[in-house]
């Protein structure tokens, strides 16, 4: 399909999007891609694809996208389309929603992984969630002015900040008719937490039902291996300044006691 699209393109621009097993860029994979090709012609091109990840996809994310292993069994793995995908994007600037912190850095992975070096550094990318974050700034002084339709007198005092905190509050709860007015329910939909997380901070994580490492060069180790093989990186979270809950965690793993396998559906 061909459009007026109110943006110069030089170099045919690639949308994209993927829909993975999981958050962790080292070790999840892609089950779904869509790109939608930009030329400078105006004319778009969007593909869609799934893909076998070689990998369980967890409960928690099928929720998400809908995407089950029965739906991927019979589909091409990466490595299958990598090179014809590597050639879609040659000569491609790229641009999407959080694609810097997450689609960007799991396709170079995928593409490691596939033997190909796919170097995003060499062409124009854009991230509407930057715009949208620049544009729309989250400060105090932002939401107060949307929310309250002023501005904080004596901002970044102490006491006019607590006094604009709470008209903000009072302004969303006006706005959003759909939050809930107790504090119990407040908090839990202010919890960032994701499904998969077995701490407060995602140290840990339910991997396939299975507790596992989610950060460091350890990333994707289960904790049981970690507790065989690497001791040494527990004993030094426990002395470390994480949460608690995290060295708990940690110091259970090394006593040989574990957080029970988490039930996929």
């Amino acid at each position: 399909m061909s459009k007026k699209y109110d943006l110069e393109v030089t170099n045919p621009i690639v949308f994209f999007d993927l829909e993975t097993t999981g958050v962790n860029i080292q070790i999840d994979r892609i089950v779904e891609i869509c790109v939608a090709k930009l030329m400078p012609g105006g004319e778009l091109e969007v593909k869609t694809r799934r893909i076998n990840p070689e990998m369980h996809i967890p409960a928690e994310s099928s929720d998400i996208h809908g995407i089950y292993d029965e739906d991927v069994a019979d589909k091409p793995t990466f490595q299958k389309i990598a090179s014809s995908l590597y050639l879609y994007l040659e000569g491609c600037d790229l641009a999407g929603y959080n694609i810097k912190r997450f689609d960007v850095p799991l396709i170079v992975e995928e593409f490691k992984r596939a033997g190909l070096e796919f170097d995003p550094t060499d062409r124009k990318l854009v991230d509407m969630q930057t715009i949208f974050h620049k544009k729309e700034p989250r400060t105090l002084s932002a939401a107060y002015s949307f929310f309250c339709g002023k501005e904080i007198e004596n901002a970044h005092s102490a006491e006019a900040d607590v006094i604009a905190s709470i008209e903000v509050l009072e302004g969303q709860l006006k706005k959003y008719t759909d939050l809930p007015k107790s504090m119990e329910e407040l908090a839990e939909f202010c919890d960032q937490r994701e499904p998969n997380w077995i701490d407060s901070t995602g140290k840990f994580k339910w991997i396939g039902g299975i507790p596992t490492v989610a950060f460091s060069k350890h990333s994707g180790r289960t904790l049981l291996e970690m507790s065989e093989q690497e001791p040494g990186f527990l004993k030094w979270m426990i002395k470390a300044s994480f949460p608690k809950d995290a060295t708990q965690i940690a110091q259970d793993a090394l006593q040989g006691k574990f957080p029970p396998n988490k039930k996929v559906k």
